[in-house]
């Protein structure tokens, strides 16, 4: 959304913001040519930078990846510093504009563009960057070996298998951007997280985090002249490493950070779950004791940073954030008796992520979150969190044991990772499922302020049928795109009767609904609508009092979603993003068996003894049937 740099003073800001006619569907195609322009400009520099790399005629490159060396603990090639030290910033950059953005969609809506919302800026920066850092680990080895995991391209040019992930990642996020325009321009705007072109964005971020700590590996089986790094210096670059896919997985979870979640509240604890069981396990067996509880530590400084900076310093709306300090302390525990058995310390970590760990984030739920957990989720939510957990932190597990050069057998392996991805999907599956039953809301409105351009007001709602609202998940009054966002859960005050506990915006361009959800039921009724001149939509007066009934919830959170699109092309859309996005996920387990499958003449145990009883002959039986 732009912000107006300038208003005239007789004109308040909202009036101006509901006079304006933002365009729906699309970007106006001057801001596409521009913005393709600019993409296009950057990406033959960087091919001609690699050019110049590869034919000696300059040495830039090299100079950069000398340097970079130096910043990283000892053992690693310039072809895997540098990339890494690009990815990293990239990540945060990509990291601080995608909340940014998410908070500024929150409070002002839809924008006009990719060039018409400042916090677009960080985030193809970042993302081009990642794709950047990808193929410079592609380029950067030459004359000097890479290691027989790598693929070969030309006669004399192999690049790591993990440089060539990690531009796949990159490349995928940054796709999303263009393919997000296409997407509004046929299925009209999505004001949701979890839109498929979305997701591919996060989805690319995220995950390329495990093409950046399997090039830290493949770089030093390729280069072994350059020395072992201090085990402290080693510890804190694989812990960070780690927690920045702690980080990149928790991204998934922002519209619950802010409390305007538009999916069932179950889903919340299994993304938890999932995230920490994968990321901390693998910290834990990878990086060694306690590194669980640093990857939880840089997680909380980065995640609460960019909280802080967009929140408080920027301006815009604070994102809460989960703690993971149990999740990290059952990792650690779990550790203590089976570290020597890593597969069977993913699976047990993830259980108790989804018990103990579970109930410590629904604790925290309580006292930090907008929208904290409720007694109706309790027992659906602990089933999901371990439903989570358990595929996680077998995925983190099998992810380490190839980082350590250990990997199962491929008949271990195999069915473990496909079974994990498998259970994961049906979570997603059960998670995305909902009811939207028909609900009544009487209202009663009780102006506090009652001027034109700022008019707010409480109000007692009656609900029908008898019983609705009674134990709910949420039942609340919720304000947003209206310059800020507006979340109030509700208190009874006799049968089937609530009030507000703080007066809801009811002007300018707010848009204010009574959101309630149960079970798999989730309904909104409309409070406050504009009219909304670019999608043909009335507004929805506020009178003093009226009685509406529900709608499915999406389609009052999405109302400029088209609903004239045949429901089979939204299908067959979303499949085909959904099959990318299973190729990059089948892509990066492929690279990591890999990995893992050459690493296995050295493989490399953090701690005596602890590694798995015939994992590492397994794997050198696997290397030797390769060759």
């Amino acid at each position: 959304m732009t912000r107006m740099n300038s208003t005239p003073a007789e004109q308040p800001w909202t009036t101006l913001l509901a006079q304006e006619v933002r365009p729906a569907g699309g970007a106006a195609l001057d801001q596409i040519f521009i913005a393709s322009g600019g993409a296009t400009a950057l990406t033959l520099l960087l091919l001609l930078l690699g050019y110049g790399h590869r034919t000696g005629r300059t040495q830039v490159l090299a100079r950069l990846a000398e340097r970079s060396q130096r910043v990283l603990p000892a053992g690693l090639p310039g072809w895997v510093a540098l990339p890494q030290l690009l990815a990293m910033i990239s990540l945060l950059t990509a990291l601080l504009g995608m909340y940014w953005d998410i908070s500024l969609h929150i409070t002002h809506g839809r924008d006009e563009g990719p060039l018409a919302n400042v916090a677009h800026y960080p985030i193809l920066i970042g993302l081009f960057g990642l794709f950047a850092a990808g193929m410079l680990a592609v380029v950067l080895p030459k004359g000097e070996p890479v290691g027989r995991a790598a693929v070969r391209i030309t006669r004399d040019w192999h690049a790591p298998i993990s440089g060539v992930l990690l531009a796949g990642a990159g490349f995928y996020a940054l796709l999303g951007f263009p393919l997000d325009d296409v997407w509004h321009r046929i299925f009209g705007q999505d004001v949701t997280l979890w839109g498929p072109t979305h997701l591919m964005l996060i989805g690319g971020a995220g995950l390329s985090l495990v093409a950046v700590v399997l090039l830290e590996r493949e770089g030093r089986l390729a280069r072994t002249d350059l020395g072992e790094p201090r085990a402290l210096a080693r510890f804190a670059h694989r812990g960070m490493a780690v927690g920045g896919l702690l980080v990149g997985l928790s991204v998934f979870q922002a519209e619950f950070d802010y409390g305007v979640q538009q999916f069932r509240m179950v889903h919340q604890p299994f993304m938890i779950a999932v995230a920490t069981g994968c990321a901390l396990v693998v910290a834990r067996l990878w990086a060694g004791r306690g590194a669980a509880l640093f990857a939880v530590g840089f997680y909380v400084l980065v995640r609460g940073g960019v909280a802080v900076f967009v929140g408080p310093i920027i301006g815009e709306e604070f994102a809460t954030i989960p703690l993971h300090l149990v999740e990290a302390l059952c990792v650690e525990l779990a550790a203590v008796f089976l570290v020597r058995r890593p597969l069977v310390l993913g699976a047990v970590s993830g259980l108790l992520i989804g018990t103990v760990g579970y109930a410590s984030e629904y604790a925290w739920t309580q006292v930090a979150f907008p929208l904290p957990w409720s007694p109706d989720m309790a027992v659906e939510g602990a089933v999901m969190a371990v439903a989570g957990g358990v595929p996680g932190g077998v995925l983190g597990a099998l992810l380490a044991l190839a980082l350590r050069g250990a990997p199962p057998k491929p008949k271990v392996s195999a069915p473990l990772f496909g079974g994990a991805l498998v259970v994961i999907a049906l979570a997603v599956t059960n998670a995305l499922i909902g009811t939207a039953p028909p609900v009544r809301a009487d209202v009663t409105l009780t102006d506090v302020r009652g001027g034109p351009q700022d008019r707010t007001a409480q109000a007692v709602i009656r609900m029908s049928p008898p019983g609705t609202g009674q134990d709910a998940t949420w039942l609340t009054t919720t304000g947003w795109q209206g310059g800020g966002l507006h979340v109030d859960r509700l208190v009874p005050i006799g049968p089937d009767t609530y009030r507000t506990t703080r007066p809801m915006p009811l002007h300018g361009t707010w848009k204010t609904m009574i959101r309630f959800h149960q079970g798999r039921a989730q309904v909104a009724i409309p409070v406050y609508m504009p009219s909304d001149t670019a999608i043909g939509l009335p507004a929805v007066p506020a009178d003093a009092q009226f009685s509406r009934d529900s709608q499915p919830e999406w389609q009052v959170l999405q109302r400029e979603t088209k609903q004239d699109v045949p429901s089979w092309l939204w299908v067959v859309a979303s499949l085909v993003v959904l099959a990318c996005s299973l190729a990059l996920v089948l892509s990066l387990g492929w690279g990591a068996h890999r990995i893992g499958r050459v690493g296995a003449d050295r493989p490399e145990a953090i701690e005596p003894e602890a590694v798995e009883p015939g994992a590492t002959e397994s794997g050198a039986a696997a290397e030797r049937a390769a060759r």
